[in-house]
């Protein structure tokens, strides 16, 4: 498995990506929470950039998060020193629990593993009777890569540009895609929706009046065309 820590300038400030994914990070957990209200216990894997940690924390009674990189732990520690929630260090694929959850999330984890199947096998045993996980993964699909694609930008709809390589991606996903993965992995999706509906770069967004206004409109209309969105939203049962 990679060295995690070997992935970490995304994270810190001023990275490249960091005004679509605060923008994407403060959105999507919003998304989940009025899916499931308030919970028991909530597992989340990963704390990235850490916009979504605060936000699951104030949902649930007991939170646990799971981050393989030291750096992004001490990183989020420093920024939130009163921070409540359980914060354990180690890869995905080795955490080990008696413990079962009412809600797991994968947000934007499945495109950085190994095995993402594996991924999904493991957790599937950790949640409680009537859980649910939510998993969010970027869309090989979205408008600005099919624009990208006819312009000749991207040379094929699945390939990995510099920002995926830099944030340690190991693949695209689509809607079909996912969708193939988790039924073979045994889950029923109950719910999808899109994540950020962008139909140009950024570079070119930032230069339209009322770029902030433009940017929440995207993100609701999104919603209802997940086919087009920059991220795919799943809500899954097991079957």
């Amino acid at each position: 498995m990679d060295d995690l820590d070997a992935f970490t300038s995304e994270y810190l400030p001023n990275a490249t990506t960091a005004i679509e994914n605060d923008l994407i990070l403060h959105w999507y957990p919003k998304r989940i929470i009025e899916r499931f209200g308030h919970c028991e216990t909530l597992l989340e894997l990963g704390i990235g950039h850490g916009h979504t940690a605060s936000i699951f924390n104030a949902a649930c009674e007991r939170h646990v998060i799971v981050e393989g990189s030291q750096v992004v732990i001490d990183l989020f520690r420093k920024n939130h020193p009163d921070f409540s929630a359980e914060l354990v260090r180690g890869y995905f694929e080795d955490f080990e629990t008696d413990d079962l959850f009412d809600v797991v999330v994968m947000g934007f984890i499945l495109e950085h593993v190994d095995d993402p199947g594996l991924l999904l096998d493991r957790y599937k045993k950790l949640l409680a009777p009537e859980g649910r996980m939510f998993v969010a993964v970027p869309n090989a699909k979205s408008m600005n890569r099919r624009l990208g694609l006819e312009l000749g930008i991207i040379d094929d709809i699945y390939s990995l540009n510099e920002n995926d390589l830099v944030q340690g991606h190991k693949r695209q996903f689509c809607r079909d895609t996912i969708g193939q993965l988790l039924t073979e992995r045994g889950y029923r999706v109950v719910h999808e929706e899109g994540i950020y509906l962008k139909p140009l770069p950024l570079g070119v967004l930032k230069t339209l009046p009322d770029f902030e206004a433009n940017l929440q409109a995207m993100l609701k209309v999104g919603v209802e065309f997940p086919d087009l969105c920059v991220g795919l939203l799943s809500e899954v049962v097991p079957q």
